[in-house]
This record gives C-alpha cells, sequence and structure tokens, in this order.
C-alpha cells in the first residue's frame, strides 16, 4: 500500500553537473520519481544560512507516493544525498543536498534513526514556506495543526514589549 510523505529539501553548494543550489534542488525534486510518483512540488526560495554553514539555502518541498515504509525511504533519500556529493561534516553545516521527511500519512514514527514528523519542522519557515505550497491542510500529528496553520504561527507578526 502506497504512503504519502512530505519531503524538505535543501541545498547552499554548487553541484558539479547540476550547477547552483537551485538547480541541485530541482534535480533532486526529479530524481524523487526514483522512489514513488511525486504528486506535488513547490517552488524553490531562497533562506538565510542555519548554524556553522556559511551560504544561503535553496530550499523547496515535495510530496511523494511510495510504497517504501518511512526507514527505507529515509535509507533511499541518504543514498541519494550521497550520490550528489553529500559528505559528512558538521551538523547544519554547508551541502550540496539535504532530504528530510517532514510528514508520513501514517502518522508518527520514531525510531532509531528517523522521527516523523520531522521533530524541528514548526520553528522552520524554510521548510513550513514550501511546505504550505504544497501540502497546506496537512495536519501534524502531534499538534494537530495544519501546515497552514503552523506557518501562520511562525511568521505573525508578535508584539513587542513595552
Amino acid at each position: 500500500m502506497s504512503s504519502l510523505y512530505l519531503v524538505a529539501l535543501g541545498s547552499n553548494r554548487r553541484h558539479h553537473i547540476y550547477g547552483p543550489p537551485r538547480a541541485v534542488v530541482r534535480a533532486a525534486m526529479e530524481e524523487l520519481a526514483a522512489f514513488g510518483t511525486v504528486t506535488a512540488r513547490s517552488r524553490v526560495a531562497p533562506s538565510a544560512p542555519m548554524g556553522a554553514a556559511q551560504r544561503r539555502f535553496a530550499n523547496a518541498a515535495s510530496v511523494l507516493a511510495s510504497e517504501y515504509d518511512p526507514p527505507a525511504l529515509l535509507a533511499a533519500l541518504k543514498r541519494m544525498e550521497r550520490e550528489f556529493g553529500r559528505r559528512p561534516g558538521r551538523r547544519w553545516g554547508d551541502r550540496v543536498l539535504d532530504l528530510d521527511i517532514v510528514l508520513w500519512s501514517g502518522g508518527e514514527w520514531q525510531g532509531e534513526a528517523l522521527s516523523i514528523p520531522h521533530p524541528h519542522f514548526r520553528e522552520r519557515a524554510f521548510v513550513l514556506g514550501p511546505a504550505r505550497e504544497v501540502a497546506r491542510s496537512w495536519r501534524d500529528p502531534v499538534t494537530g495543526r495544519t501546515i497552514a496553520q503552523l506557518t501562520r504561527r511562525l511568521t505573525r507578526r508578535k508584539a513587542l514589549p513595552r
């Protein structure tokens, strides 16, 4: 039986074949079809560096219908990252390609190497923005809020303390 996955994609390094990060993300979105059917793709959006990264990122999200279970899809995505030239290194450092399973139609998943929903997606506009384009009505199984609601909560202006 096929499951739906919300996959976040990011890059902030050139690839020797695909070129700049924006093109890397577009190519990776096409390559996701090797693991199922890509039913939706967001636009590729720029975002500021995070953590140890020095360069701006290009980010996007895709919805993937796949027969893979969550650990098998994670293994396939990690293999794809390596094929695109990602090397082990600093956490949150510069990378050719970063692929994360954000949500899954099966709800929650807890394993040694994988947690669904992604534990930090609610705090990351660079994930929620593209996700809202392709999965705005999907619900976070932990909070019950939709992607659209989570995005509004994260991006709304907050009152300044007096």
